[in-house]
This record gives C-alpha cells, structure tokens and sequence, in this order.
C-alpha cells in the first residue's frame, strides 16, 4: 500500500510539474500595457528648486494622482506660465511660514513644497484655493496611493504657496515645470 501511495504522490508531483513548465514555456514575454515597468529612478531626494518668479499668478487648484511608477501631486496656476517658482525639499518637521507653527504631517518622511503664487487674491480679498493652514488639502484623497500619506496646507506668504506632502518613506522625487503648473512626482521605490 506504501508503494502504491508513493506512485501516486510522484506522479502527482510530475504531472503538476510539467503542467506548469509547459504552461511557461510557451507563454510569449510580457509586452505593451502588462509588461512590467521599468521605472526611473535617478531623480534623487535632494532640494529642487526652479524659477525666480514669485506671486505672480494665483493657485487655483491642487490634485493628485497615481502612476505605475510614482504619485503625482499637481500644482495648478493658471496664466502662470512657465515662470512659475518652486522649491521642494524634505525637512524632519513641517512648520507653517512665515509664523513658524508646527503642523504634524503623516507618513515616513515630509516634503516642504513652495510654489510660487499666492492662494489668496489680496485686491479681491478672497481665497483663489480654500486651504486652511494645518488642514488636509480640500478635494484631495490620497487613501489607497502606494507612496503619499498626508497632505496639509502651511499657507500663503509673499507670493508663495506652502504644502506639506507626507510620503512612505524618504523616495526619490523630481519637479516638472510646465506650462500653468508645477508637478511633483515621488517614485514608489529607490529601485525599479
């Protein structure tokens, strides 16, 4: 009976082995949409920092999204050009300028984002986006993002807007200016 049960096992084992090496062997490489992605990594995590030009336009709008690759937060300054200034950097605590108050941010590391317009019309006296300092940033919902944790507002000073972007851990991240706004990219991984 031993013996019989012992045939059984090994031709088990061998049919499911050949199964899945027949399985695999004829299966084509992975191309187009399902082919894994080979994911930039060289952007490095140190302060980035482009543009002069501060307080010229209005920031109007703030949105995420998600990427095979990295999480995207996008700074939108409509009639701002490509003259828009910006610093980005990670710091070991968020503190709103210019009062200096501390606002917890969520998440493994910080990134202190600067964009170089105001979030209130001074002439008008109205806000051009509704943030309120220390607060999550109105409209936006990072839950289920494989990098981002926490957003919250720092405010608006001399013609510079403040965002506090918690991440997973201290990754990788680049900044494109493009026309009418600034985007802020942070890698999934150091790796790819």
């Amino acid at each position: 009976m031993r013996r019989v049960t012992a045939a059984v096992a090994v031709l088990m084992l061998t049919g499911a082995t050949l199964g899945t090496v027949a399985g695999t062997a004829g299966a084509a490489p992975a191309e187009g949409p399902r082919a894994a992605a080979t994911c930039p990594t060289g952007w490095g995590s140190g302060a980035k920092s482009g543009a002069t030009t501060m307080g010229a336009d209005h920031l109007e709008d703030i949105r995420t999204g998600q990427h095979e690759c990295y999480d995207r937060i996008v700074f939108d300054v409509p009639g701002g050009g490509d003259r828009i200034g910006y610093q980005v950097q990670y710091v070991d605590r968020f503190y709103a300028d210019p009062t200096g108050e501390y606002i917890p941010v969520a998440g493994g590391a910080i990134l202190d984002i600067h964009i170089g317009a105001w979030s209130y019309d001074l002439e008008a006296g109205v806000p051009t986006y509704p943030g309120q300092v220390g607060k999550a940033l109105p409209g936006v919902n990072i839950s289920g993002y494989s990098t981002f944790r926490d957003t919250r507002f720092g405010g608006t000073f001399e013609g510079q807007t403040q965002v506090g972007l918690g991440v997973r851990a201290r990754l990788p991240f680049r900044v494109t200016q493009l026309d009418d706004r600034i985007v802020v990219d942070v890698a999934h991984s150091w790796t790819s």
